[in-house]
Parts: structure tokens; sequence; C-alpha cells
């Protein structure tokens, strides 16, 4: 496998009878910035730098990398030859969307305003439902004509049943579940894949330093969408697959959605979170009239999950969802390094428990130390004569 014949880097744009889903739109926008990445060490090597060290002129001054780091702080005249690099150059990382299934070309150019310099649409009417078989013959395929130095995808429910047989037949490994991608500074275009390991305990970072594509699956919540550019122009390309019918032993008759009222924790504003500190299910009715006034949504630690009083849909943490809300109330909540990592990069973080020493209060923005069966009440009363005022 010669490494310098794969470039860019590829996103699996997952959709939904019709509908982009947002961990799609999220990795676009870190595909971006690793993208800008990797074409800023590109102008650096052309410039003249060692790419150990990133010293160049100043090598005798810069002593390590991140004081080399440091110095190259990106200014307006350093992000234009990027840009120019990005544009020009042989060898420029780009962004590359891949987009399967049926009537989905119109969402092609939603995927370009979000990131996408190109989009590749396999669209067939075989591929209306998702299909492991096929759609993993369609991304090898992807893959092999596209040759991309990174592929990532979500990892939700089809994201982790394609991307483990993707690697597979392209014969690369996988890195799972990955909470941050950054690229090394002292290699050249290798990625670090960084992800809990030890059950949480410990974070670990992976590399694939001799095998293409590296590749990664990151749970919805983890990355951040970059705005939006409505009429971003970017390259739009049909992609033809020939499927090996013979390999297809599943057909998929009908779908069926399960009843019920489902919410997706993920996509909230405001969380309202229970913690072992909540004690039993029928003390929920303070997290639900809470996050009544305030307009949000319950959510719940593994501990209480595990304990039967809320369904796994509404678990944030390692072994849940990771949630990236405006407003996160932690209550009773110990702030396990398990449970944080689903919830630390909320905006505001609130947190109630009786142990002043508990982790939770190492991230939280305002703490309450107290009795949240007692706090609560209180809150509760008080935001609603606030909304009477108003």
């Amino acid at each position: 496998m010669n490494l310098n014949d794969y470039k860019g880097i590829l996103v699996y744009a997952e959709q939904r009878e019709g509908v982009l889903q947002n961990v799609g739109l999220e990795l676009l926008g870190k595909a971006t910035e690793l993208a800008h990445d990797i074409n800023k060490q590109l102008y650096l090597k052309e410039a003249g730098d060692e790419l150990a060290d990133f010293a160049g002129a100043q090598a005798s001054t810069i002593k390590t990398i991140d004081a080399v780091s440091a110095t190259l702080e990106e200014n307006e005249e350093l992000t234009a030859k990027i840009a120019e690099v990005a544009a020009n150059h042989p060898d420029a990382a780009k962004v590359t969307a891949v987009l399967i299934g049926h009537d989905i070309k119109g969402l092609a150019q939603e995927l370009v305003e979000y990131g996408a310099d190109k989009v590749i649409v396999v669209d067939r009417p075989e591929l209306k439902l998702f299909d492991t078989e096929a759609y993993t013959q369609v991304l090898k395929a992807v893959v092999d004509a596209e040759k991309p130095e990174i592929a990532l995808f979500g990892a939700t429910t089809l994201g982790r049943d394609l991307a483990p047989r993707v690697s597979s037949r392209v014969n690369t490994g996988l890195t799972a579940d990955c909470t941050k991608l950054e690229l090394l500074k002292d290699k050249e275009r290798q990625l670090g894949m960084t992800r809990p390991a030890f059950g949480g305990n410990l974070m670990a970072t992976i590399v694939c330093p001799d095998h293409r594509p590296q590749m990664a699956t990151v749970r919805p919540g983890v990355m951040k969408k970059i705005a939006r550019v409505e009429g971003r122009k970017g390259e739009i390309v049909d992609f033809t697959v020939t499927l090996d019918t013979s390999k297809l032993k599943v057909k998929v008759l009908d779908v069926v959605k399960e009843g019920g009222n489902k919410v997706d924790i993920s996509e909230a504003k405001i969380l309202v979170s229970g913690g072992r500190g909540v004690g039993s299910k029928h003390n929920f009715a303070l997290l639900d009239e809470l996050a009544a006034e305030l307009g949000g949504i319950v959510s719940a630690s593994r501990a209480q999950v595990d304990a039967g009083n809320m369904p796994h849909d509404r678990q944030v943490g390692q072994t849940g969802k990771t949630v990236r809300p405006e407003v996160y109330f932690a209550l009773g909540i110990s702030g396990a390094i398990q449970h944080v990592a689903g919830m630390e990069e909320s905006e505001f973080i609130i947190a109630i428990n009786k142990d002043r020493f508990a982790p939770i209060f190492s991230v939280a923005d305002l703490g309450i130390v107290g009795d949240l069966h007692k706090v609560l009440p209180i809150l509760t009363e008080e935001i609603r004569k606030y909304k009477a005022t108003k």
C-alpha cells in the first residue's frame, strides 16, 4: 500500500427516509477542520519548514513542538496561503461526502453548504432501504476509487453496522466511538483518534500508521456543525456501482417504526438529568416539573437506567448518548468519568449534589450543595414566579 496515493477526507452522510442525519453534518465540520490542518502542514512543508518540529526559519530559537504551534498562530496572510494550497495543490486535502439511497440527490447541495467540497451520490432504487451488504459494496467501491486518507462514520446503529465491514473490505483499521480527532503535530498527515478505554478510566489515542484510510466512528453530538453557507459551490458527482447481487442474502420487506413518544435527547436544548441521588422512580416527578417549566427533556445517568427507572434512550454517558445542550442540569449525579464524557461539552452545566466533593462540581459552571429533593421544588417555584412576571 502506497500511503502517498491516499488524499482527502471521506464522510459517510447518513440519511434516513430522505432526511440527512445531524451526525453527518457534524462530521463534515470536523472534516473541514482536519482538511484545513492538513493543508496547513502542506503549506509549511512547501515553505521550507521541517515537518518534525514546524520550526522553519526560527529553528534555532524554538525548542519544542508546542512552542512552534503557538508561534504559528494563523493570521490573514497565512490563512490566505492555506486557502491557495487547498485550491491549487495536487496533494491538498479536500472533503468528500458520500450520499447513498434513492431519490436523495436533492440533499447533495445541503452537504456542500455544510462544508463538502465534493458529494458522491449513489442513487438507486435498490438502495432506498438500508442493506448492510449493498451499502458496504457501494462504500468499498467509493473508497477504492477516491482513495481517501481519512474516512469518518457516525456511531449510529447504521454506522456501527457499516463501518467495521467497510474497514475489513479495504484492509484497514477502525477506531470506534471517538471523542476527539486531531492531526499529530510530529507526523505528516497522521490522525490521532482518541476514545475511552478500560471502562472509561482513561483516554487512549489510536493511530493507523501503515494503512489507509484512517477510519473512525464518532457519536452524534460529539462534534460541532459549521455554519451553513447558503449557495456554496461544490462538485456533485453521480457514482455508478455494479452490485454483486449474489451476496445480497437479506431482503428488507418493510420497515415498522416503534410506537410511543420517543425523544432524541441529543437534540435537546435543555436537559434535566437525574442520577443515583434522585432515588426511586416516582422522584423523577420533580425533574419532570422542572423540565416542563423550562421546555426541557428529562434524561438520566446509567445508574437510573440500570435500575429500570428510565429507558435507555434517555441515558447520557459513555454507554448512552453524547449530548451538547445549552443547559444541562446534573441532579444527584456524582460525576463519574463515564457520565462526564457524554455531557462535558454542554454550554452551561448546573449541578446539585449533597456531596460538596462530588467530581461533578469540577465540570459544573454553577454548583449547589444540597438535597435535590428540597432544592428542586424551590427552584421550580421560583421559575414559575419569574415566568408569571413576563
